[in-house]
């Protein structure tokens, strides 16, 4: 029997996976609660986490620059965006609360850009009515953890660096107890006690070949909480960003922020031709600009002027550039191009994007004040994730919880842009509320077996002293390639079928994967223990796919071209058989309440004016 006794452990009445903004925004809310201790565990170093990659503002109806928005209006521009398979409530909530949580940041010492009044001003974005978007530049992220962090540093919150989660441990009656973790540098094992779990691990976006995710998008927290019993919702979802770039290879996958396009990047192909005009759906056709005339006017100010069609809904700017390849009008290495240079100068440019700029002079020794860039979809987002309760953020394991990416349900179909960072700040402030509340009511840490700690261990060190085996890094490559190719931006039932057989032969490999060497420095251990969880990610999204029989949002079915009325009464959710494999299933969504039902499904123009109406209101008292 393997000997546990000198492994380390540590108690908590709060523990967070993940150091993004919402794991960051969990811990400070989590603190703030009377004799409460808190822990963070995060998986590369602080101020590492992907959230510093977003670059273009985080939404929230502030009324800044255009004093018309409201809650509601940006509610119905996330439900609609998400092609009203959102979560009701956790969309209002959203909503509601990110102005709060953008103004607290703020108060926390955030340097927001400013109005000519020394507000904090706000930008346009993709399937947003308004500028909408507080931001910092194109570093908004940056600026987001920078804040986060300092703030975080002073609320007494015990923090491990470098340590990579492994899996849950519950008590025997389900409650989490636990969590076995191991440090990366000295593959030291580590078990954290604790009453209530918070994850905020992020996405699986390494799972395909192209992608703007960071090493550490994995889908740790999916894997982890599939195998401790909890529901993944709506898998098949996945938000391929339109203009990831596609060349030079220096530079592949990396993300070109919405906010060219919403200062007036437009996109063209081959034959020169701005092509976007030709791809506006119905339902957008009365909020778009139809004339290259308009589109000019909108940019210069124009209220009464309708949005550029380069500012449509992520989706349908991702399926147009993927058609426009097909039909051989793409640009020379498979993309589009994105141009700002023609319609921006380049002082202005150089101070609404200074990151973009500089990033792209360095690394790939283009000047985007003179040349346009190679764009094209890059996987980049998940709608779905761990289901939760959209009031608590608890999963249906009692004590574990999770917010950011790592949580499904906000988004729907399709997120809009600017929405997953002040989802980050309001989901991952009430994460940190309600673990605290929970954790507060149980009183002590829940009793861990030590049987689960040996085999959670023995689990990891097997790879290790494996003599022979499959090359974890070769399996990985495998993956990515049939996810890429099988389950990518345009999927039909043969090539799902196909990838979802070749998930079934890389699983068989993974039990038989090695990675020699010792447990500290080896990289290749740390190769094979994120690929159980990459695996069930990607066999998680691809039998969703199949079942999900129409397009709608980021999924999109060759051989069922339409959305479908029928379908958006049902989420799709996964979740571990008695018998060790995955059981997905249909399951009918709650009716939503039909004052939010009203509100999301209100022409535009009806809906401002009761905007209006609730402002002069506001006004009066």
């Amino acid at each position: 029997m393997l000997d546990i006794s000198d492994i380390r452990r540590i108690s908590y009445d709060v523990l967070i996976i993940g150091a993004g903004g919402a794991g960051l925004s969990a811990a400070i809310s989590a603190s703030q609660k009377k004799g409460i201790k808190v822990g963070l565990v995060c998986k590369s170093l602080l101020g590492k986490a992907h959230t510093v990659m977003a670059e273009g503002g985080m939404a929230a109806a502030l009324g800044n620059v255009d004093n018309r928005d409201d809650w509601k209006i940006h509610f119905r521009d996330t439900m609609r965006g998400g092609k009203m398979l959102n979560n009701w409530r956790m969309a209002q909530i959203h909503a509601k609360n990110a102005p709060k949580r953008v103004r607290e940041l703020e108060h926390w010492g955030a340097v927001f850009d400013r109005t000519k009044k020394g507000l904090i001003n706000q930008r346009n974005f993709g399937g947003h009515r308004y500028p909408r978007l507080a931001h910092v530049g194109d570093r908004t992220g940056l600026e987001m953890i920078r804040t986060l962090q300092d703030h975080g540093i002073h609320q007494g919150i015990d923090i491990q660096m470098e340590c990579t989660a492994l899996d849950i441990l519950k008590d025997k009656s389900g409650k989490v107890s636990g969590i076995v973790c191991m440090y990366r540098e000295t593959g030291e094992f580590i078990v954290f006690e604790t009453k209530s779990l918070i994850f905020a691990t992020g996405g699986a976006g390494k799972a395909w070949e192209v992608t703007s995710n960071s090493w550490e998008y994995t889908g740790d927290g999916y894997g982890m909480a599939y195998e401790a019993g909890a529901e993944l919702l709506d898998m098949e979802f996945n938000q391929f960003h339109p203009t990831g770039m596609v060349w030079p290879p220096s530079v592949k996958g990396i993300l070109v922020t919405e906010g060219v396009r919403g200062e007036g990047g437009i996109l063209k192909n081959s034959e020169g031709k701005r092509f976007m005009f030709d791809y506006i759906p119905k339902k957008f056709a009365n909020e778009t600009a139809d004339t290259q005339e308009e589109a000019a006017r909108w940019l210069n100010g124009d209220k009464n002027a309708r949005r550029p069609p380069e500012l449509l809904t992520r989706d349908v700017v991702a399926r147009a550039i993927n058609t426009e390849v097909k039909a051989g009008r793409g640009s020379k290495h498979g993309g589009a191009y994105l141009d700002i240079a023609k319609e921006r100068n380049a002082e202005d440019i150089k101070k609404k994007l200074p990151s973009m700029y500089h990033q792209f002079k360095i690394l790939a020794e283009l000047d985007i004040t003179k040349e346009p860039m190679e764009v094209g979809p890059t996987c980049h987002y998940f709608m779905g994730g761990i289901k939760v309760d959209a009031e608590t953020t608890m999963t249906n394991i009692n004590g574990l919880f999770a917010c950011g990416e790592a949580a499904g349900g906000m988004h729907g179909a399709n997120r809009l842009g600017g929405n997953s960072l002040s989802d980050l700040l309001v989901f991952g402030n009430l994460s940190g509320i309600k673990a605290a509340e929970y954790s507060k009511k149980i009183g002590s840490i829940p009793e861990i077996d030590d049987n689960d700690i040996r085999k959670i261990i023995q689990g990891a060190t097997s790879i290790l002293l494996r003599e022979n085996g499959n090359n974890p890094y070769l399996i990985h490559e495998e993956l990515q390639k049939n996810m890429q190719y099988n389950v990518g931006i345009i999927r039909t039932k043969k090539e799902i079928e196909n990838g979802i057989k070749e998930i079934e032969v890389l699983k068989s490999k993974f039990k038989d994967v090695k990675a020699p060497g010792s447990s500290q420095f080896n990289p290749g251990w740390h190769e094979a223990l994120a690929l159980r969880n990459l695996l069930i990610s990607a066999e998680s999204v691809a039998k969703s796919a199949l079942i999900r029989e129409e397009s709608r949002g980021a999924h999109t079915r060759e051989d069922f071209p339409s959305e479908t009325e029928e379908w958006i009464k049902y989420n799709i959710v996964n979740k571990k058989g008695k018998d060790g494999k995955m059981e997905t299933t249909k399951v009918l969504r709650k009716n939503a309440d039909k004052e939010l039902q009203r509100i999301a499904y209100s022409e535009l123009n009806d809906l401002e004016k009761e905007v209006k109406i609730d402002h002069n209101k506001l006004k009066v008292v």
